[in-house]
């Protein structure tokens, strides 16, 4: 049986599986939080340079500016201040120094979308989180902007990159929330 992804629609799970990955390795911790505050695809996320974020120590560029791998888009992000502290933070901690990415991997390189993918998984399980895969992310930035944003899809579904508000809506789960609300609402 087929298991749709899901975005994360309870903060108390989002912060507790953030404080797993941190406890984990603060490089997790903090991939989790680059995906919940940009939106972006885990592929987008993982080749992610130091020098691509940061000028200096504590100084940041302006914006994140990458190329979507699916979508050959040019992307320009905002860092918000709590993906900033997160990424200071996380600075003080590294361990790797001598490595240009910010998501190393011990064995060379940027972590795969596969050891991603297993160590985000495995925290998603311990913190009770279901339906969870790497879209999760993206999905739970998008389903709390709309939120937040007081339903402005038209920007999200332009941020996606989507076709339709109907793609866009079910993508971020919203109209799975519709239908369960409707269930709801009859109870005889």
């Amino acid at each position: 049986m087929h298991v749709t992804v899901e975005p994360i629609r309870d903060r108390k799970a989002i912060n507790t599986m953030c404080y797993y990955l941190k406890g984990k390795d603060p490089k997790y911790g903090l991939l989790f939080k680059f995906g919940l505050n940009t939106g972006l695809r885990i592929s987008d996320i993982l080749p992610i340079k130091i020098e691509d974020v940061l000028i200096s120590e504590n100084k940041f560029h302006e914006y994140l500016i990458i190329r979507e791998k699916k979508t050959r888009k040019e992307k320009k992000i905002k860092l918000n201040n709590t993906l900033k502290k997160e990424i200071i933070s996380y600075m003080t901690l590294r361990k790797c120094a001598d490595s240009p990415y910010l998501f190393y991997s011990n064995k060379g390189g940027y972590i795969s979308r596969i050891q991603a993918y297993r160590v985000l998984k495995e925290a998603a399980q311990c913190c009770g989180v279901e339906n969870f895969g790497t879209h999760s992310l993206r999905k739970t930035w998008g389903y709390w902007t709309y939120k937040k944003s007081k339903y402005n899809i038209g920007l999200i579904m332009d941020m996606f990159n989507h076709s339709s508000q109907r793609i866009t809506l079910r993508y971020i789960g919203i109209s799975q929330d519709q239908k369960d609300e409707l269930y709801s609402l009859v109870q005889l």
